[in-house]
């Protein structure tokens, strides 16, 4: 007989097998900084390992957006699990601090056991790439809260830095030059808008090939978000790293305004780095103005790194070394009140 609970939508004993199946998981990130197994109210990571002198605690949360409704229709949810590590592992290291733990929310009008699988899956494969421990998570179910066939994720990510090494931007002066490392597709950024143009207004769905033999619409929006750790760690070891910003929602337009101390703006030319495919055939079918285009998408560029001139080609080297990735200069810190340009748009 079925309980009055699950009639009403909500299936506790799904819930607790949900959780004995992802248990494996979810160990397989901790290091012996965590100090207690799953199940406890609140996750133990022991800070007293971080190191001599002033460390600082860098915490970020984030979501994964309306990227997770075409997830859902391909029911491909392992890769929003990489997305929102990667995510908030690079709200953190563009400010120089190296994840410590990461905690998840799942939820969903009805979860199913294969669904929550494959995201936690996907989760605990980014931590494990970046050295993050998965700590702790919620799932839950709510319907009339969520559309059925829907999910929702959110995470929060904790980091640590020294003080000394924390990247504030507060030393970016004019002169310096800015470096950009290109995205792995649209990140999480934007979805609403490429959905409409793609989907509602042109009629495509997610099996279309923009370019004939090409990778399906599904494959290009669902490609996960690249996480940056393995390049801007090791160089903000090797040079002075002035400020790093993360391309998220908003584009270079308001992501790196956050980090210009006052009395500086930045130029932008839009034809130094290359704009992929996917960018330009939604511009055109959805006759977009450029510079909206800058405003809501990262255009192929997920992360800025200024520096000073002379150490731009460090900046290049370190990201085809450690990450294969082929970044470029692409603008000019100036005189200014905060503001970016584009130009070439």
């Amino acid at each position: 007989m079925k309980s009055k609970y699950t009639e009403a939508g909500v299936d506790i004993d799904k819930g607790n097998q949900i959780v004995k199946d992802i248990k494996g998981m979810v160990r397989s990130t901790f290091s012996p900084a965590v100090l207690a197994d799953i199940g406890l109210f609140g996750g133990l990571y022991d800070i007293t390992g971080l190191g001599e002198g002033e460390n600082v605690l860098v915490a970020s949360i984030d979501g994964v957006g309306t990227k997770l409704h075409l997830a859902a229709q391909l029911n491909r949810f392992r890769g929003v699990g990489h997305d929102i590590v990667a995510h908030c592992c690079d709200d953190i290291v563009v400010q120089g601090a190296r994840p410590l733990f990461f905690l998840d929310y799942v939820a969903a009008a009805d979860l199913t056991v294969e669904g929550v699988t494959e995201i936690v899956a996907g989760i605990t494969e980014e931590c494990r790439t970046n050295n993050c421990a998965l700590l702790g998570g919620e799932t839950a179910e709510m319907p009339g809260t969520y559309c059925k066939g829907q999910y929702d994720l959110a995470g929060c990510i904790v980091g640590v830095v020294n003080r000394k090494k924390l990247i504030d931007g507060k030393t970016i002066q004019p002169g310096d030059v800015a470096v950009a490392l290109p995205s792995s597709g649209l990140h999480t950024n934007g979805f609403s808008l490429a959905r409409k143009i793609l989907f509602q207004d042109a009629g495509y769905d997610l099996s279309y090939m923009p370019e004939p033999g090409g990778p399906t619409l599904g494959d290009i929006l669902l490609e996960p978000h690249r996480s940056y750790i393995p390049t801007v760690l090791p160089l903000i070891d090797a040079i002075p790293v002035k400020g790093i910003a993360h391309i998220t929602g908003g584009g270079l337009y308001e992501n790196v305004p956050r980090i210009l101390p006052e009395g500086t703006g930045v130029t932008f030319d839009a034809k130094a780095f290359p704009v992929p495919f996917i960018y330009r055939f939604m511009q055109k079918l959805g006759e977009v103005d450029p510079k909206e285009m800058y405003r809501v998408f990262n255009m192929g560029i997920g992360l800025v790194i200024f520096v000073s001139p002379e150490n731009a080609e460090t900046v290049i080297k370190y990201a085809k070394e450690k990450q294969g990735l082929p970044a470029a200069v692409i603008g000019k810190v100036t005189e200014g009140d905060r503001k970016v340009e584009i130009t070439n748009l």
